[in-house]
Protein backbone atom coordinates (compact mmCIF):
# COMPACT_ATOMS: atom_id res chain seq x y z
CA UNK A 1 0.00 0.00 0.00
CA UNK A 2 1.76 3.38 -0.97
CA UNK A 3 1.59 6.25 1.40
CA UNK A 4 0.57 9.37 -0.72
CA UNK A 5 1.15 11.66 2.11
CA UNK A 6 3.63 14.39 1.12
CA UNK A 7 3.29 13.55 -2.49
CA UNK A 8 1.06 15.38 -5.47
CA UNK A 9 -1.86 13.84 -5.51
CA UNK A 10 -2.16 11.74 -8.92
CA UNK A 11 -4.07 13.87 -11.26
CA UNK A 12 -6.82 11.77 -13.64
CA UNK A 13 -9.29 12.79 -16.26
CA UNK A 14 -12.56 10.77 -16.32
CA UNK A 15 -16.32 10.78 -16.88
CA UNK A 16 -18.35 12.14 -14.05
CA UNK A 17 -21.85 13.13 -12.95
CA UNK A 18 -21.48 16.35 -11.14
CA UNK A 19 -23.19 17.70 -7.73
CA UNK A 20 -25.62 19.57 -10.22
CA UNK A 21 -26.39 16.62 -11.62
CA UNK A 22 -24.96 17.29 -15.05
CA UNK A 23 -22.76 13.85 -16.79
CA UNK A 24 -19.52 15.20 -17.91
CA UNK A 25 -16.73 12.90 -20.42
CA UNK A 26 -14.00 14.87 -19.03
CA UNK A 27 -13.81 15.94 -15.53
CA UNK A 28 -9.99 16.31 -14.66
CA UNK A 29 -8.86 16.67 -10.73
CA UNK A 30 -6.50 19.45 -10.58
CA UNK A 31 -8.80 21.81 -12.83
CA UNK A 32 -11.64 20.85 -10.55
CA UNK A 33 -9.49 21.69 -7.20
CA UNK A 34 -7.28 24.22 -8.50
CA UNK A 35 -6.34 27.16 -5.59
CA UNK A 36 -8.94 25.02 -3.39
CA UNK A 37 -8.45 21.85 -0.88
CA UNK A 38 -10.37 18.62 -1.83
CA UNK A 39 -11.32 15.33 -0.10
CA UNK A 40 -11.21 12.62 -2.46
CA UNK A 41 -12.63 9.37 -1.45
CA UNK A 42 -13.03 6.47 -3.01
CA UNK A 43 -15.55 3.40 -2.37
CA UNK A 44 -16.63 -0.19 -3.76
CA UNK A 45 -18.95 0.25 -5.82
CA UNK A 46 -22.76 1.94 -6.50
CA UNK A 47 -26.32 0.13 -5.06
CA UNK A 48 -24.10 -1.48 -2.27
CA UNK A 49 -24.54 -1.54 1.47
CA UNK A 50 -22.21 0.27 3.44
CA UNK A 51 -21.07 2.82 0.80
CA UNK A 52 -24.96 4.94 0.69
CA UNK A 53 -24.67 5.27 4.54
CA UNK A 54 -20.97 6.79 3.72
CA UNK A 55 -22.20 8.85 0.47
CA UNK A 56 -25.13 10.42 2.08
CA UNK A 57 -23.11 11.15 5.56
CA UNK A 58 -20.62 12.94 3.39
CA UNK A 59 -23.63 14.91 1.60
CA UNK A 60 -25.12 15.89 4.82
CA UNK A 61 -22.10 17.37 6.01
CA UNK A 62 -21.28 18.77 2.02
CA UNK A 63 -22.25 22.40 3.30
CA UNK A 64 -19.63 22.13 6.53
CA UNK A 65 -16.72 20.98 3.58
CA UNK A 66 -17.63 23.67 1.34
CA UNK A 67 -17.64 26.41 4.59
CA UNK A 68 -13.86 25.34 4.73
CA UNK A 69 -13.73 25.90 1.03
CA UNK A 70 -13.14 21.84 0.54
CA UNK A 71 -14.50 20.44 -2.42
CA UNK A 72 -15.80 16.56 -2.10
CA UNK A 73 -15.41 14.33 -4.72
CA UNK A 74 -16.14 10.77 -4.86
CA UNK A 75 -15.06 7.35 -7.22
CA UNK A 76 -15.77 4.26 -7.68
CA UNK A 77 -15.35 1.90 -10.22
CA UNK A 78 -18.88 2.31 -11.71
CA UNK A 79 -19.80 4.17 -14.84
CA UNK A 80 -21.22 7.80 -14.70
CA UNK A 81 -24.48 6.13 -15.74
CA UNK A 82 -24.77 4.04 -12.93
CA UNK A 83 -23.94 6.63 -10.58
CA UNK A 84 -26.14 9.04 -12.29
CA UNK A 85 -29.05 6.02 -11.94
CA UNK A 86 -27.92 6.08 -8.30
CA UNK A 87 -28.51 9.80 -7.33
CA UNK A 88 -31.67 9.46 -9.46
CA UNK A 89 -33.30 6.47 -6.89
CA UNK A 90 -34.72 7.57 -3.58
CA UNK A 91 -32.54 7.08 -0.54
CA UNK A 92 -35.55 5.11 1.24
CA UNK A 93 -35.20 2.34 -1.96
CA UNK A 94 -31.04 2.27 -1.18
CA UNK A 95 -30.40 4.89 -3.60
CA UNK A 96 -28.52 8.39 -2.62
CA UNK A 97 -30.37 11.12 -3.99
CA UNK A 98 -29.35 13.78 -5.32
CA UNK A 99 -25.74 14.62 -3.61
CA UNK A 100 -23.97 17.66 -3.92
CA UNK A 101 -20.61 16.61 -4.97
CA UNK A 102 -19.57 14.96 -8.08
CA UNK A 103 -19.10 11.18 -8.50
CA UNK A 104 -16.36 9.81 -10.55
CA UNK A 105 -16.28 6.83 -13.21
CA UNK A 106 -13.14 4.69 -12.52
CA UNK A 107 -14.31 2.28 -14.73
CA UNK A 108 -11.04 1.52 -16.28
CA UNK A 109 -9.50 1.27 -12.71
CA UNK A 110 -6.73 3.96 -13.46
CA UNK A 111 -7.86 6.21 -10.92
CA UNK A 112 -8.01 3.96 -7.56
CA UNK A 113 -4.59 1.97 -8.95
CA UNK A 114 -2.52 5.45 -8.95
CA UNK A 115 -3.97 5.61 -5.18
CA UNK A 116 -3.23 2.25 -4.47
CA UNK A 117 -6.24 1.23 -2.81
CA UNK A 118 -7.64 -1.49 -5.34
CA UNK A 119 -8.99 -4.57 -3.39
CA UNK A 120 -6.38 -7.10 -4.66
CA UNK A 121 -9.06 -9.73 -5.01
CA UNK A 122 -12.45 -8.33 -5.06
CA UNK A 123 -11.49 -5.49 -7.75
CA UNK A 124 -13.07 -2.60 -6.27
CA UNK A 125 -11.75 0.13 -4.14
CA UNK A 126 -11.53 0.27 -0.66
CA UNK A 127 -12.59 2.55 1.39
CA UNK A 128 -10.02 5.49 0.73
CA UNK A 129 -9.95 8.80 1.41
CA UNK A 130 -7.15 11.71 0.84
CA UNK A 131 -7.30 15.11 1.89
CA UNK A 132 -5.07 16.95 -0.43
CA UNK A 133 -4.00 20.54 0.24
CA UNK A 134 -4.70 23.74 -2.04
CA UNK A 135 -1.28 22.78 -3.70
CA UNK A 136 -2.43 20.19 -4.63
CA UNK A 137 -0.25 17.63 -2.36
CA UNK A 138 -1.95 14.85 -0.27
CA UNK A 139 -1.51 15.93 3.38
CA UNK A 140 -3.70 13.00 4.97
CA UNK A 141 -4.91 9.37 3.84
CA UNK A 142 -6.75 6.57 5.74
CA UNK A 143 -8.05 3.36 4.06
CA UNK A 144 -10.85 1.17 5.09
CA UNK A 145 -11.35 -2.43 4.63
CA UNK A 146 -14.58 -3.08 2.61
CA UNK A 147 -16.45 -3.69 5.60
CA UNK A 148 -15.43 -0.86 7.60
CA UNK A 149 -17.80 1.77 7.19
CA UNK A 150 -15.34 5.22 7.98
CA UNK A 151 -16.08 8.24 10.09
CA UNK A 152 -16.95 11.54 8.06
CA UNK A 153 -16.50 13.89 10.95
CA UNK A 154 -13.10 12.94 11.49
CA UNK A 155 -12.01 14.01 8.15
CA UNK A 156 -13.62 17.41 9.27
CA UNK A 157 -11.72 17.56 12.16
CA UNK A 158 -8.59 16.88 9.85
CA UNK A 159 -9.29 19.52 7.68
CA UNK A 160 -9.90 21.83 10.46
CA UNK A 161 -6.14 20.48 12.12
CA UNK A 162 -4.50 21.45 8.55
CA UNK A 163 -6.50 24.85 8.50
CA UNK A 164 -5.09 25.67 11.82
CA UNK A 165 -1.26 24.10 11.25
CA UNK A 166 -1.55 26.51 8.23
CA UNK A 167 -2.69 29.48 10.09
CA UNK A 168 -1.07 29.49 13.27
CA UNK A 169 1.85 27.15 12.15
CA UNK A 170 1.16 25.40 15.67
CA UNK A 171 1.01 21.00 15.05
CA UNK A 172 -2.37 19.44 16.46
CA UNK A 173 -1.70 16.93 19.57
CA UNK A 174 -3.91 14.07 19.75
CA UNK A 175 -7.38 14.24 19.77
CA UNK A 176 -7.21 17.76 18.72
CA UNK A 177 -10.32 19.87 18.26
CA UNK A 178 -11.39 22.75 16.43
CA UNK A 179 -10.76 25.68 19.34
CA UNK A 180 -8.52 23.77 21.05
CA UNK A 181 -4.91 24.71 21.86
CA UNK A 182 -2.19 23.67 19.45
CA UNK A 183 1.82 22.96 20.34
CA UNK A 184 5.20 24.21 19.50
CA UNK A 185 7.02 22.02 17.96
CA UNK A 186 10.03 22.34 20.19
CA UNK A 187 10.92 20.52 23.32
CA UNK A 188 10.16 23.83 25.41
CA UNK A 189 6.01 23.35 23.26
CA UNK A 190 5.26 19.66 24.42
CA UNK A 191 6.59 20.29 28.00
CA UNK A 192 3.87 23.28 28.34
CA UNK A 193 1.32 21.84 26.35
CA UNK A 194 1.42 18.61 28.31
CA UNK A 195 2.18 20.23 31.64
CA UNK A 196 -1.16 21.83 30.96
CA UNK A 197 -2.79 18.88 29.09
CA UNK A 198 -1.35 15.58 29.73
CA UNK A 199 -4.33 14.18 32.12
CA UNK A 200 -6.75 15.03 29.57
CA UNK A 201 -4.75 13.01 26.40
Amino acid sequence: MSVLVSRPAPDFTAAAVLGSGEIVDSFTLSEAIKGKAAVLFFYPLDFTFVCPSELIAFDKRYDEFKKRGVEVIGVSIDSQFSHNAWRNTPINDGGIGPVKYALVADVKHDICQAYDVEHPDAGVAFRGSFLIDAEGVVRHQVVNDLPLGRNIDEMLRMVDALNFHEEHGEVCPAGWQEGSKGMDASPEGVASYLAENANDL
